[in-house]
């Protein structure tokens, strides 16, 4: 059992724990993949998450403060881009993952449907 708890407070494994706590929200992974293309303007993830403002930067916000995003302003507008371009590739094999699963999981659902062979 003591295991357990140098698990629970290993810095390293509280560090991505908290990595995935942050990118477990539909809005933040779909910020990310809008941001994979380049950067963008505060307004325009907004009108494309069709989130008010203040939604808008509280999910940018958090994924600034775990240093996944770079912001700079000009004039009154604020740009947003990923910090690290190995974010895409980390999106690309999630992507690549859930696709086996889904499949693995149809090929199943395939098998369980069939109706048995005659003996």
């Amino acid at each position: 059992m003591r295991g357990h708890a140098h698990v629970r407070s290993d810095p390293v494994y509280v560090a991505k724990a908290q990595l995935f706590r942050v990118l477990g929200h539909p809005v933040r992974v779909r910020i990310l993949e809008l941001l994979v293309d380049g950067e963008r303007s505060v307004g325009d993830l907004q009108v494309r998450l069709d989130l008010d403002s203040s939604g808008t930067s509280q999910h940018l916000a958090a994924l600034r403060q775990l240093g996944i995003l770079e912001s700079r302003r000009e004039g009154t507008s604020t740009y947003y881009r990923l910090k690290d371009p190995r974010v895409s590739q980390l999106l690309a094999v999630a992507k690549q993952i859930l696709a086996s699963v889904l499949s693995d999981s149809q090929a199943l659902l395939g098998d369980l449907t069939q109706p048995p062979a005659a003996p």
